[in-house]
């Protein structure tokens, strides 16, 4: 790789990390484009005349999304600083960038609407309103009922990593860094997939359910993409 590609590359992070720290701990909520995002008719959209009331699945899964995101964000900026592998840091970038922008999508729908960006009650109710069976096995073995999740150690919902887990990835390094993250963004994945389908089928506001179903694509490709790296270690993900 020329010195030039090398430069070009590090300010790409340099603008991803500026934009992903925004997010991350000032929450703008800036309705940006990303794959699956939201033009001009998508906005018009979202601001209709009766918005969704707080105890939606619209609401309910903007607001469990941006939280689900947020973690993408900083496990892919960790492993940024983990490895040299090009491959790994180019999809860790490309989540990082997506998820970023998604997240203020979505925080930026619930200014518009004018309702809280937490909630009181448990991540993914919305879902239980829906009549979505999902039951999650955590990290540790520990499972909810239901709809339900019982949140450990910061993993607040299925497929979030927990604070040991975090930790575990920030002390690693190389080959190692690159199957923890790989093995992590896969469980994150697989749980906002099945948080997104959900959105497909019980939200109502046509925007929000576009970027859902664009979601499950993106993140479906990027679970394969994540399988044939961790083959190329002689690894796999966990079960």
């Amino acid at each position: 790789m020329t010195a030039g590609k090398r430069r070009g590359r590090r300010i790409e992070w340099v603008a991803g990390s500026a934009v992903a720290l925004a997010l991350l701990l000032a929450g703008v909520a800036t309705v940006a484009s990303a794959g699956g995002g939201a033009d001009g008719a998508d906005r018009a959209s979202a601001a209709a005349p009766h918005p969704p009331a707080a105890d939606s699945a619209d609401a309910g899964f903007a607001r469990d999304m941006a939280v689900h995101h947020q973690q993408a964000v900083e496990m892919s900026f960790i492993v940024r600083d983990r490895t040299k592998d090009e491959e790994v840091r180019r999809l860790a970038y490309d989540i990082a960038n997506t998820q970023a922008n998604q997240r203020g999508m979505l925080l930026g729908w619930l200014d518009l609407w004018e309702l809280p960006k937490t909630a009181a009650g448990e991540p993914m109710g919305w879902m239980a309103a829906g009549h979505e069976g999902h039951s999650a096995k955590g990290m540790d073995g520990m499972a909810g009922t239901g709809t339900g999740y019982r949140a450990h150690d910061g993993s607040l919902m299925p497929g979030m990593a927990t604070r040991t887990e975090l930790d575990r990835l920030r002390t690693a390094g190389g080959r190692a860094a690159e199957i923890r993250y790989l093995r992590l963004m896969t469980e994150h994945h697989r749980g906002g997939i099945d948080m997104a389908r959900g959105c497909a089928r019980l939200c109502t506001v046509k925007a929000e359910k576009r970027l859902a179903r664009g979601m499950v694509e993106a993140q479906q490709s990027e679970l394969d993409e994540m399988a044939r790296l961790l083959a190329a270690r002689g690894s796999a993900p966990r079960s």
